[in-house]
């Protein structure tokens, strides 16, 4: 029997639950308005070692050991391992899990990873396929302007309408039984590019995929965004989040005071981020920290968390290729 509605969603007929998670982020993240919520605040965005690249490495190693340890599991008992960054051939994740001697799923979605991996952790559990999955994802500032843009070094001025590379890690451990929030819906985004070429303006890239995948949902589950508590996205920034409202509305889907955006919500004006956070870091670090915090305090019993990525590429932007998107999204209960 499917287990598919509609034509983007799958529900979950079996327990799926996060019993573990963990966030680390640099210090200009934990100095933002989300502060309190960060457990581990890395004070050196070096995190001792001689690149950035290796600083990367290591607060996902960080990382993942900490969400492993939240729900006193060690990782001889995970089944699976899935993850991913926005480095070339996900170096990040690959040489995190080299280590650990766990079976491993190396994704990429660009900024959506988060949302991605935890989709297909959730479809794994439900199907039976294993006991304990390890998500995780991040990004680092550092090394996202240097693939991406411009070393640190260049100097060059930041567009007004760019976003801030989050410095951050996330990680959420699932399993089938157990106390916690419940992930109970999913649905996979489809690729969609609405022609938009300057690479600094991701905002404008992503909402397109952000809305194609939200009228999905809510087509495909006969609900409404005013049925959940909270409708959260994962780095569309500012001018991002505020597009995906003037999309939304138009197709007779208004978001109201209940949608906010990670992105948005990340760094204060003060931190002169522009128009927010954004990165593969952005919305893993503030789901495993804010978001998950708000479901288990009561806050928020009907959560969904729809990361966004920019699927494009250096080489291919500068032969004048525009930016391909993708949004997936997991409903998480109380």
């Amino acid at each position: 029997m499917s287990k598919k509605i509609g034509s983007q969603t799958y529900k979950l007929n079996n327990n799926v639950v996060i019993i573990g998670n963990a966030a680390t982020v640099g210090s200009k993240e934990g100095a933002g308005p989300l502060k309190k919520y960060f457990k581990y605040i890395e004070s050196d965005d070096l995190m001792g070692e001689t690149s950035f690249e290796k600083a990367e490495r290591k607060m996902m190693e960080l990382t993942i050991e900490r969400a492993l340890k939240s729900c006193g599991l060690t990782e001889k008992k995970l089944d699976l391992l899935i993850g991913g960054d926005l480095l070339n051939q996900l170096v990040t994740i690959n040489y995190s899990a080299r280590d650990l001697s766990v079976p491993f799923l190396g994704i990429y979605g660009a900024c959506s990873t988060m949302s991605e991996s935890l989709a297909i952790g959730s479809m794994l559990l439900d199907g039976g396929y294993g006991d304990y999955i390890a998500c995780v994802t991040g990004s680092h500032f550092s090394t996202a302007e240097r693939q991406y843009r411009n070393p640190l070094e260049f100097g060059n001025q930041r567009q007004t309408y760019s976003q801030w590379t989050v410095t951050g890690m996330g990680c959420s451990i699932l399993s089938n039984q157990g106390n916690g929030p419940h992930i109970t819906k999913v649905t996979m985004g489809k690729v969609t590019d609405w022609g938009v070429k300057d690479i600094a303006n991701m905002g404008a890239a992503m909402a397109p995929a952000a809305m194609s995948t939200l009228t999905a949902f809510f087509k495909d589950t006969k609900t409404r965004p005013e049925d959940y508590d909270l409708i959260i996205s994962g780095d569309l920034g500012k001018l991002g989040s505020d597009i995906l409202k003037d999309l939304m509305q138009k197709e007779k889907y208004p978001l109201g005071q209940n949608y906010v955006d990670c992105g948005h919500m990340i760094y204060s004006n003060e931190q002169k981020a522009f128009q927010g956070g954004s990165g593969a870091g952005c919305s893993a670090s503030v789901f495993n920290s804010y978001i998950i915090t708000k479901i288990k305090e009561g806050v928020f019993k009907k959560v969904l968390f729809m990361a966004t990525g920019a699927l494009m590429n250096t080489t291919l932007n500068q032969q004048g290729e525009s930016i391909p998107a993708i949004a997936h999204l997991v409903m998480v209960e109380r």
